[in-house]
């Protein structure tokens, strides 16, 4: 009997089976250096304890994007370890912040399947739970990837797909306890444009550009411990489809955040990402860039504070963002790789 784990394929999967997954992750000071090294992020509630203290917390938090990685990262070796491509997201909340000396571990459930037509793979859907040392849900949301199946002759499970909100309900979004923004200082966060300045349909192009490293990119994944095949493994990917290995598409995700900084700066925190879907792939040289869209303005129950904003952006690839390249009526311009519908926290003024 094999004591290697050469992960699960499409015909291992049954709706309603709960995966614990292994190794549990302390984030500390250090993976939130390298997380901003790796992508350039300059919010300032994530940059500056001062500015985390004044808005009521004990310190600065980590990245939610780097929490949610770290939570994912820990789905690969039972869900995508065999993944063909992953898909997209939906009905994902952040529930609490993050801080360096939180331990963070994932279980997942599996909430829908479905066989593809070509009989080679198919599509697995899951809500993974990511908690801190406290038992607490600190991030859940859920996925959908294809896997490969181990034998094409295997039958086909009935198919089952689950019905997914097209957003988070604003009402159901969360913000940290004991948080007053009143004071939020604009000349730190580099933006004197607040909640109240921005405007349902407002188009905001980011300008700047990123061009993906390929030892970034290995690293940023061997930091969260996703070990999935398609981006590690040159001598296998070499034989595939593209002949090279594809970008994880949360480091679009990260890097389209980071640029948005230049237009959205102060948008504090994530809360939410109501849909997203990796439009084509990305690989190493290609550079990103990024524009966004007010979709969405919702006060905040009890809070005069901080309102939230649904933001959708839009990541190219070798495309500046001028002519802001959106999704088409019947499908995306060429060189768009990331559609991102999201809510974030954004103080008033």
């Amino acid at each position: 009997m094999t004591k290697t784990n050469a992960g699960n394929f499409f015909e291992d999967f049954k709706v309603g089976q709960v995966l614990t997954h292994a190794t549990p992750r302390t984030l500390n000071e250090g993976d939130r250096a390298l997380y901003q090294a790796l992508f350039g992020s300059r919010f300032s509630l994530q940059s500056s304890d001062e500015v985390a203290r004044a808005a009521g917390f004990a310190q600065s938090p980590v990245d939610d994007l780097l929490a949610f990685h770290v939570v994912f990262g820990k789905t690969v070796p039972d869900i995508s370890l065999n993944a063909v491509a992953n898909l997209g997201y939906a009905d994902c909340r952040f529930h609490k912040p993050v801080f360096p000396g939180d331990t963070l571990s994932t279980i997942s459930k599996v909430i829908g399947l479905k066989e593809n037509s070509d009989g080679a793979t198919g599509v697995v859907y899951v809500r993974s739970t990511g908690r801190n040392q406290k038992a607490e849900i600190v991030l859940d949301y859920v996925r959908w990837v294809m896997v490969r199946k181990r034998d094409k002759a295997s039958a086909a499970p009935v198919t089952d797909v689950p019905k997914l909100p097209a957003a988070v309900d604003a009402g159901s979004l969360f913000v940290p306890a004991g948080t007053d923004f009143r004071s939020f200082d604009i000349a730190a966060s580099g933006s004197p444009h607040l909640w109240d300045d921005y405007e349902v349909g407002e188009k905001i192009d980011h300008v700047d550009g990123i061009t993906i490293e390929e030892a970034e990119h290995m690293m940023a994944t061997r930091l969260y411990q996703n070990t999935a095949k398609v981006h590690f493994n040159q001598f296998t990917e070499g034989q595939g489809r593209f002949g090279r290995r594809l970008i994880y598409g949360g480091h679009v995700i990260s890097l389209a955040r980071a640029l948005s900084f230049n237009g959205l700066a102060n948008a504090v925190l994530v809360s939410a990402i109501n849909g997203g879907r990796h439009v084509a792939p990305c690989f190493a040289g290609d550079t990103i860039f990024a524009w966004s869209k007010v979709v969405e303005k919702a006060p905040l129950a009890g809070r005069s504070d901080i309102g939230a904003l649904r933001v959708c952006t839009i990541a190219t690839k070798n495309l500046p963002c001028t002519d802001f390249p959106g999704a088409l009526e019947k499908g995306y311009a060429d060189g768009v790789v990331l559609d991102l519908d999201y809510w974030v926290l954004m103080p008033r003024g």
